[in-house]
């Protein structure tokens, strides 16, 4: 045996007493894993039910515990080339044992990391780059889809009410710490967001920071969090509360000691530190599915849900890719991150930026240049 697969062996082994120790504390399961792959049609396709049956099977089990082992050292660096042909060969056997290939997760779920985890590691932790399926449950209901396109409805319809000019994100704010939920959120993620590590030093958790904001969206109804979000404007003082909504100085700029500020990431490294972290691979592989533009649909998506677009944007936001408002004089809105220096990855790098500042999806019928057009963004 290779160095890697004895070490994985071993993890293999250790992995299974933890199974059989603990087996009695497993829940029941819902589906059955048979080598053939086969899956009942009434069947839950939660990756973490299909973990379960994939562990009980003892061909799936050895396979599936192999690529977490790869998966694991990935992390720490990258798979040497032998390595990377021995989960290579295990990802492709893997690929036998339909539960974990079909399945999806929930969105903002206790259990989400793990369960995207798992997503990830049945269905090809090693090919970074391939975007075009959600790792997340489609929202099949037509009542579900309803319930979302009303509550889009109405921000719009209240966003285009002329206030005597009142400001309407600071209107958005108020609203918010009237409803209990919201304001007690929103002033979690402020104080995680805002809070100094050191006193000598300006930098703050962004860990933290990210985490509360994650928390803030995933828990307030979107009436109010999308209020925040994508509020009207028609001045800079409007623009500059709207841009600071989600504290940039933590959620995204880069930060050195003092009030420096270093440059800004280049995107194509940004996108790698994503993949290698399930949560922000996730969030982004949703808005490129949610997202992607058509010129020949009424609505600029190719999947004709602008509402679902907003849901997989905001989904970014406290993720390493937090998307934002380039100024407080504009709707444009792009990613914290530069192409110089790409080199001859100057068109892959045009591309991440490009499906921020000149996708169709994120405005309303063509006009504008932002998610908040959908909310009756003025300026």
């Amino acid at each position: 045996f290779s160095p890697m697969l004895t070490a994985a062996l071993h993890h293999i082994a250790t992995r299974l007493l933890m199974v059989i120790v603990g087996k009695k504390q497993l829940r029941p399961l819902i589906v059955s894993v048979s080598p053939t792959g086969s899956v009942p049609v009434s069947a839950s396709l939660d990756c973490l039910v299909a973990e379960q049956g994939c562990i009980q099977e003892q061909s799936c089990m050895v396979l599936y515990r192999l690529l977490e082992y790869c998966a694991a050292e990935e992390a720490v660096s990258p798979l040497g080339s032998d390595a990377r042909l021995e989960c290579l060969d295990a990802q492709n056997s893997l690929q036998h044992y339909r539960p974990l290939q079909v399945c999806k997760c929930q969105r903002g779920s206790r259990r989400e990391e793990h369960c995207l985890r798992v997503y990830w590691t049945g269905g090809g932790f090693l090919t970074y780059d391939e975007y075009e399926v959600s790792p997340y449950e489609e929202l099949r209901l037509n009542l579900v889809r309803n319930i979302e396109m009303s509550r889009m409805a109405s921000i719009k319809a209240a966003s285009t009410l002329s206030v005597d000019g009142q400001n309407q994100c600071l209107k958005a704010a108020q609203d918010c710490g009237l409803y209990e939920k919201c304001g007690s959120l929103r002033s979690e993620y402020v104080v995680a967001c805002t809070k100094r590590v050191t006193a000598s030093d300006n930098s703050c958790n962004r860990q933290k920071c990210h985490k509360a904001l994650r928390r803030f969206l995933e828990r307030v109804p979107e009436e109010y969090s999308f209020a925040l979000l994508f509020c009207p404007c028609s001045d800079t003082l409007c623009g500059e509360r709207r841009r600071k909504t989600i504290v940039p100085s933590c959620s995204y700029e880069e930060n050195v000691k003092g009030e420096e500020r270093a440059g800004k990431p280049n995107c194509l490294s940004l996108q790698n530190y994503c993949s290698r972290d399930e949560l922000c691979r996730s969030r982004f592989a949703d808005f490129q599915h949610n997202c992607q533009p058509s010129p020949l649909s009424a609505s600029g998506c190719m999947r004709e849900s602008r509402a679902m677009c907003l849901k997989a944007y905001a989904g970014l936001i406290g993720t390493i890719m937090t998307p934002n408002y380039v100024s407080n004089s504009s709707t444009e809105v792009s990613q914290w991150c530069t192409c110089d220096g790409s080199g001859n990855e100057w068109q892959s790098c045009q591309r991440i930026l490009h499906m921020f500042s000149n996708n169709i999806c994120l405005r309303e019928n063509g006009k504008g240049h932002s998610p908040c057009c959908v909310a009756g963004c003025q300026m």
